[in-house]
């Protein structure tokens, strides 16, 4: 059975929301960088649930990297359907 990447990939996407958010970033440097290190938090959380012998050591690779946009890219080009 595939795992739901749903939320991963959701937090992902927010992450590239919250580092294009330069406006937020000029007016509230700290705030901007609490909501990259929650966001950052949660994706860890996430992708500590995911079995991990269920999962493609492709994705898996870019996950223990950090390549969050990699793992992003993959997310959507693997939906099924």
């Amino acid at each position: 059975m595939t795992p739901d990447f749903t939320p991963l990939a959701e937090a992902l996407r927010e992450r590239l929301a919250v580092i294009g958010d330069h406006t937020h970033r000029d007016r509230d440097q700290a705030g901007h960088l609490q909501r990259l290190m929650d966001v950052s938090a949660r994706i860890e959380r996430l992708s500590a649930v995911l079995p991990p012998g269920e999962l493609d050591p492709q994705f898996r690779h870019y996950l223990e990297r950090r390549s969050y946009d990699k793992a992003l890219a993959w997310i959507e080009g693997n939906r099924e359907g």
